[in-house]
């Protein structure tokens, strides 16, 4: 069965509050614009994700819920995820594994360098950094999300708000 796996990588976030812990920063103004745009370019793609799932960081749940209007995913389906706080491959993993294997099409809202290892790992490809409000997605031949660990993927999509672009996309 082929499934979509889209990795988020939250929008640009604020070091303004030196006082808030690194899970309650918001998104700084790049990060509100950004978003939407990234958003934008998700639904003109055609992208219809059945779950949403974000790590319990302020920045990735505002990032999450900007995508999911501008795509017109319910925002009261939201997914939040406490290990997907600043995971690690491995986590992500473990997180989509436990998913319903009617989810088909699945946004993963999180951190790096989590993100960026886990699309190499998956898809082979040579990404330094997936940028903040960077947006990869994966087609994979998968019959259930708990066989994603050792699936080799296809890149199809690699995108963020400051690509050129006339620059080439997967």
């Amino acid at each position: 069965m082929r499934r979509q796996l889209t990795l988020l990588r939250h929008a640009k976030s604020s070091w303004d509050g030196t006082r808030l812990k690194d899970q309650q920063r918001p998104l700084n103004d790049r990060g509100e614009r950004d978003a939407p745009l990234m958003g934008k370019r998700l639904l003109a793609r055609g992208t219809r994700p059945t779950l949403i799932i974000t790590s319990p960081a302020v920045r990735a749940r505002r990032t999450a819920q900007i995508i999911a209007r501008e795509i017109g995913y319910p925002l009261e389906f939201l997914q939040r995820e406490e290990d997907l706080y600043l995971a690690a491959p491995a986590e992500i993993i473990a997180v989509l594994g436990r998913q319903d294997d009617s989810y088909r099409d699945v946004i993963v809202c999180g951190h790096n360098p989590g993100l960026t290892d886990l699309t190499n790992q998956l898809t082979g490809a040579q990404i330094d950094n997936v940028p903040t409000t960077g947006v990869v997605i994966i087609g994979l031949e998968l019959e259930s999300w708990s066989q994603l660990d050792g699936t080799r993927g296809e890149l199809l999509l690699f995108d963020y708000p400051r690509r050129p672009e006339n620059a080439p996309k997967p």
